[in-house]
């Protein structure tokens, strides 16, 4: 498990990694990519822990992901299963486990301030964070997708899930959206990764 793991994340972070990964109860899986999580943890019924990350995920964004779910196991550990997945004792969790991560040696200086003032109160995933959420994405392997704030307005486009959408206006942080199919209107996070239907943009339907 360390030597593929050791190929995901920052070469300096591996050691401080593999520390808190020392438990006989706890396994990590890397999965081929999820649309819908970069990552999970639960409790298998052999008591065992189980961690599962995507292998498509940038080092840097492996490695906040899999101290997340680290932090939900020791959360358990400490406070046991009635706690909240991710309430007071888990964000305290995380950001006590995530710390010594936060240094020049593993994250680019650019992108500490942003770490910085997002552990001050981290969130169920960091996507819901947009200024980090785009500056990690800047790491990422090269996509044909679209960002949300990209879109014209009045442009239709498509979800990993096949949904069409028109793109509509701004509201104060997301962008309203109307689902083509059922006219229901859906709020979107600037950084959300879309596909921009041509056809439809062009024949103006």
């Amino acid at each position: 498990m360390q030597k593929s793991l050791q190929e995901y994340i920052p070469e300096v972070a591996f050691q401080e990694v593999s520390r808190l990964l020392d438990h006989e109860h706890l396994v990590v899986t890397i999965k081929t990519e999820r649309k819908t999580r970069h990552g999970d943890y639960k409790r298998l019924p052999n008591g065992k822990h189980q961690i599962t990350i995507n292998s498509n995920l940038n080092t840097y964004r492996f490695l906040i992901t899999l101290i997340h779910e680290i932090a939900h196991f020791e959360a358990f550990k400490v406070y046991g299963r009635s706690i909240k997945p991710h309430g007071v004792e888990w964000k305290r969790t995380f950001q006590h486990l995530m710390l010594p991560f936060l240094r020049p040696e593993i994250f680019p200086d650019h992108l500490l301030p942003l770490l910085a003032k997002h552990f001050k109160n981290p969130k169920a995933s960091s996507d819901t964070d947009v200024n980090l959420a785009l500056a990690l994405k800047q790491f990422d392997e090269p996509s044909d997708k679209t960002y949300i704030f990209e879109v014209p307005i009045g442009s239709a486009f498509e979800l990993y899930n096949g949904k069409v959408f028109r793109m509509g206006r701004k509201r104060v942080k997301r962008f309203e959206c109307v689902e083509v199919k059922t006219g229901r209107v859906y709020l979107f996070n600037p950084n959300a990764e879309v596909n921009v239907i041509e056809e439809l943009q062009d024949s103006g339907h």
